[in-house]
């Protein structure tokens, strides 16, 4: 029996395209501003260090609002540039630019299987700030009380069998009883090969002949 259901965002609850077409060039077009204007408070200074990290140079201002983008452009997985996106996508969130979208399918499931009981949690590339503002501005309302946590890049790369075995111990669940939702094959056989349950969201296109887990064009098929 299912006790947890964790879902990917981008392709499985939310559009690809929301992502891609207007978070990505919100926070684009605002870094070098962002940076300039907010580098020196706590958090964006302790992320702007991690960055520095990340790129493994020695980079001015200009030189890693530069690199932040470039990694913007080439879709990324890093945890700090995940985190300076996601303080910028909250100024946008809050000055209403824009809201968060949820397909209408995920939504009433997501309800559904809140009533019955299940735990939901999400995990994906984004920070778990951007996490929750997405699930918090949305036009079905605030949907974060639906969910019992959130995990990001902190716990693991998503490709990776180990980080769905940490997301397991965090549950406290057997990996078995543990549903994971995504649209990436790479993410379900990791999760896969962690115990998990596991189901692929294929919203648009042929699915392969002989898919690798089970296949759902949407939320109403799947059945924890």
């Amino acid at each position: 029996m299912i006790q947890a259901i964790v879902t990917d965002i981008e392709g499985t609850t939310s559009s690809l395209s929301f992502v891609k077409d207007v978070l990505f060039p919100y926070a684009r077009s605002r870094m070098a501003s962002f940076v300039r204007e907010h580098g020196r408070e706590p958090e964006v200074a302790r992320q702007l260090v991690e960055a520095r990290h990340a790129a493994g140079v020695s980079l001015d201002d200009d030189g890693l609002v530069a690199q932040l983008v470039r990694w913007i452009d080439e879709d990324r997985k890093i945890t700090p540039l995940k985190a300076l996106q996601g303080l910028i996508w909250e100024q946008g969130y809050r000055r209403g630019d824009f809201q968060g979208h949820v397909y209408p399918d995920a939504v009433e499931r997501l309800r559904a299987w809140h009533r019955r009981g299940l735990r939901l949690w999400v995990y994906s590339s984004g920070s778990v700030k951007a996490q929750r503002l997405l699930f918090a501005h949305t036009p079905y309302g605030d949907l974060t009380p639906l969910f019992s946590g959130y995990f990001d890049t902190t716990v693991g790369p998503k490709r990776e069998t180990e980080s769905y075995r940490r997301i397991a111990q965090a549950l406290g669940s057997p990996p078995e009883r543990i549903l994971f939702l995504s649209d990436v094959k790479e993410e379900l056989d990791a999760a896969a090969a962690a115990g998990f349950a596991v189901c692929w969201l294929i919203r648009d296109g042929d699915a392969p002949a002989r898919p690798a887990h089970p296949v759902a064009r949407s939320f109403d098929e799947i059945e924890p």
